[in-house]
C-alpha cells in the first residue's frame, strides 16, 4: 500500500462496508491530505508546522478524526437514501457476497407488499455495517527525532508517536504492525487504555500483527499478551508473492504455514490467554472470562475465486485480503493514469524484486516508474542520490554523526569513495556500487501518486510498489468488476497464463535461492552453508506437501498444477550448494 495508495481509500470504500488501510509513516502527506480534504469540503484548514509540538502525533489524529467524520456522515446519508437503482444503499447490499443478508436483500426486491417490503428495507439499513478504517505502522520506522538541535525523549520517535496519534483519534479499528517486533513500541501500548478491555469486554482499538509465519505470531503474540495486549488478527502474508517490502522466509512456503496455523491455532489462543488474563489481573483491568475474538487470515498473491475459496475453507481463515488488485482500481486507490498505464503493460522484468529500499529488506519495484526514471537520471549527470527531503528512512551513521539515508547524495557519495579505496575484484567492485546507488528515495516517492493524481504536487515522481500477481491482471476495473471476480461471478480479470498461487510463490522461491547463492560465491554475502541447504530442503518439503494436496487444491486443471510441481522440484533439486560447501570448508 505504500504511503500514499490508500491514505483516503477509506472515502471510497468504507460505507460499502469494506475494510482498508492508511499508512501512517508519511505525516507530511498525511497533512498535506488533510488540507486537501478540508479544503474540499469547504472547511477551514489550520496546519500543523514540523516543528510544533508533538507535530507527528497530532496531524495523525486529526487526519483520522476527520476521516472518520466524514465516513459516519456518508453512512448516515446511506442508511436514511432510498433504494433506488442508482443509489449507494443498493451498492452496498448488490456488493455483499451471496449469503446473508444479500438474501434478505434479494428477498426485499422480490416482495411485492409495500408495507413488507418497507418493512423489510428499514430491517435492511440496520444491517449496514461499515469496513474498518484500520492504520498501519512499519515497525522499524522509528527514527528519532530532534528539536533546535536537541534529541527529543523516546516518545516522541517516528513509531511511538504515529501510535499516539492513533491511540487519541477517535476511531474504533485496528493498528496494524508489520516488519517484526519492535519491544520499546509494543511495551509503550499499554499506556493506553483503549488497548484494553471495555467493561462489556470489547476493545475499542485493536492490535493486528502481520506475521510471515507461525514462529512470528507466537513470539509477538507472547510478548503482548505479558504487557495485558491482546492480538486481535493474525495477518498471515506470503514472504515473496506480495507487495512492497518482502520479508522472506528460509524457504517455508506459504501453504505449509497455513497448515501449522491451522493446526495449531487454538492451542496458540489458548496459551495467550493465560498469559494476557493474568497480566489485565496484575494491573486491574477488566477481567475477562472468555478470550476477546481472533482472527487468522492470509494476504499475498491471491488471484482467483477458487485460490480464495480454498483459503476460506481448507485452512479455515477468517478472511484474506487483496491488495495489488486494486492498484487497477481508480476509484479505490491513488494511482495516476501514467502508471496505471504503465501497470497494465508490465511483464516479469518490469516488475521485479529490487534492492531499492534503504531499510536492507527486498522491495517490489516497477522499473519505469517516475521514481526508477529519476534515480537513473541522477547517475546520468554524476549526481547519485536523493537530498532525502523527508528523513524517514534515516539509519545509518558510517559516515556521519546523526543517521542518514541509504539513498542520500551525502551516504552514497561518501560510500562510493570509500569502495573504491577497497580491496575489490572488478566484478565484486561492480556489484557493491550498483547497490549502493540501486536504493532510491522512497519515503518521498512512494507519496507521488496520490500527489499528482489529486494535483498536489504534478511534478513528483512517483515509486510503484505493486506485487508481482499484477502483471496477471489485463485491465482497468470497476470496484464492482473487482469485487465480483473475487467472489466468482461475472468476467475474470486475470490473464489465462496465470498459475496457481502456490505456484507462483514458490518459482519466486527458487529465483531468489539462485540470487543469494550468486552473491554467496562472490564474496558479497554473509550468509552461512546452513542457510542454504535449510533453504533447499524447505523448498523439497513445501513441493511435496503441495503434491499431496493437488487434486484437494485444484480440482480442474490438476495434471497442470503437478507438472509445474515436478518442474519446481527439478529446479530445486539441481540447484548447486557444492560449491558453498567447498567455499566454506577452506
Amino acid at each position: 500500500m505504500g504511503t500514499g495508495f490508500t491514505l483516503d481509500t477509506p472515502l471510497a470504500v468504507a460505507k460499502l462496508g469494506i475494510s482498508s488501510v492508511i499508512s501512517l509513516g508519511d505525516d507530511v502527506l498525511i497533512e498535506q491530505m488533510r488540507k486537501f480534504h478540508t479544503e474540499r469540503i469547504g472547511e477551514p484548514y489550520e496546519e500543523i508546522k514540523n516543528q510544533d509540538e508533538d507535530a507527528r502525533a497530532r496531524r495523525i489524529t486529526l487526519y483520522l478524526n476527520l476521516i472518520d467524520r466524514l465516513v459516519r456522515e456518508q453512512l448516515q446519508r446511506m442508511r436514511t437514501s432510498p433504494f433506488s437503482p442508482d443509489s449507494d444503499i443498493v451498492r452496498y447490499f448488490e456488493l455483499l457476497p451471496d449469503r446473508t443478508p444479500k438474501q434478505l436483500y434479494q428477498k426485499m426486491l422480490q416482495e411485492n407488499d409495500p408495507v413488507e417490503k418497507n418493512r423489510l428495507q428499514d430491517h435492511l439499513r440496520t444491517l449496514i455495517a461499515p469496513g474498518s478504517i484500520d492504520v498501519n505502522i512499519m515497525t522499524k520506522l522509528d527514527k528519532e527525532n530532534y528539536r533546535n538541535g536537541e534529541k527529543l525523549p523516546s516518545e516522541y520517535r517516528d513509531a511511538r508517536a504515529a501510535l499516539r496519534g492513533f491511540a487519541k483519534s477517535n476511531l474504533r479499528s485496528s493498528i496494524i504492525f508489520s516488519a517484526g517486533i519492535n519491544t520499546h513500541l509494543y511495551s509503550y501500548i499499554s499506556q493506553f487504555s483503549d488497548f484494553f478491555p471495555e467493561k462489556n469486554g470489547s476493545l475499542k482499538k485493536k492490535v493486528v500483527l502481520k506475521v510471515s509465519d507461525f514462529r512470528s505470531a507466537e513470539v509477538q503474540g507472547r510478548f503482548l499478551a505479558k504487557h495485558g495486549i491482546w492480538v486481535s488478527e493474525y495477518r498471515i502474508e506470503s514472504g515473496l508473492n506480495c507487495g512492497g517490502h518482502a520479508f522472506p522466509t528460509t524457504g517455508i512456503l506459504i501453504g505449509p504455514i497455513l497448515e501449522q496455523f491451522k493446526n495449531e491455532r487454538h492451542s496458540l489462543i489458548e496459551e495467550l490467554f493465560t498469559i494476557y488474563r493474568k497480566a489485565l489481573a496484575a494491573d486491574g483491568h477488566t477481567a475477562l472470562g472468555e478470550h476477546p475474538a481472533v482472527k487468522f487470515t492470509v494476504q499475498g498473491g491471491i488471484g482467483s475465486y477458487a485460490e480464495n475459496k480454498f483459503l476460506l475453507e481448507y485452512y479455515e481463515m477468517d478472511s484474506t485480503g487483496w491488495g495489488t488488485p486494486f492498484l487497477l482500481v481508480p476509484e479505490v486507490t491513488n494511482m495516476d493514469k501514467v502508471h496505471i498505464d504503465k501497470l497494465l503493460k508490465a511483464d516479469k522484468q518490469d516488475v521485479y524484486l529490487s534492492n531499492s529500499s534503504p531499510l536492507g529488506v527486498p522491495f517490489w519495484n516497477l522499473h519505469d516508474s517516475g521514481s526508477e526514471t529519476a534515480r537513473l537520471q541522477r547517475i546520468k549527470d554524476g549526481r547519485p542520490g536523493s537530498p532525502c527531503p523527508k528523513g524517514i528512512l534515516v539509519s545509518n551513521t558510517e559516515f556521519t554523526e546523526k543517521p542518514i539515508c541509504l539513498a542520500a547524495w551525502q551516504y552514497q557519495k561518501n560510500k562510493l569513495k570509500s569502495l573504491d579505496q577497497g580491496d575489490y575484484t572488478a566484478e565484486q567492485l561492480s556489484a557493491l556500487k550498483d547497490n549502493v546507488l540501486s536504493k532510491s528515495c522512497l519515503c518521498n516517492d512512494l507519496a507521488g501518486t496520490i500527489k499528482v493524481k489529486n494535483d498536489i504536487e504534478p511534478e513528483a515522481t512517483p515509486a510503484i510498489c505493486s506485487g508481482p500477481n499484477i502483471k496477471y491482471f489485463s485491465r482497468i476495473a470497476t470496484l464492482e468488476e473487482m469485487v465480483n471476480h473475487i467472489y466468482g461471478r461475472g468476467e475474470k480479470l486475470t490473464s489465462t497464463d496465470r498459475p496457481h498461487m502456490f505456484i507462483e510463490e514458490a518459482r519466486l522461491y527458487v529465483e531468489y535461492l539462485r540470487d543469494e547463492i550468486e552473491k554467496y560465491l562472490m564474496d558479497l554475502s554473509t550468509r552461512k552453508q546452513k542457510y542454504f541447504s535449510e533453504f533447499k530442503e524447505n523448498l523439497q518439503n513445501g513441493i511435496d506437501y503441495y503434491r499431496h494436496l493437488t487434486e484437494v487444491v485444484v480440482k480442474e486443471e490438476w495434471d497442470s498444477f503437478l507438472d509445474d510441481l515436478k518442474s519446481l522440484y527439478y529446479a530445486v533439486e539441481t540447484l548447486d550448494l557444492e560449491p558453498i560447501a567447498v567455499t566454506y570448508n577452506k
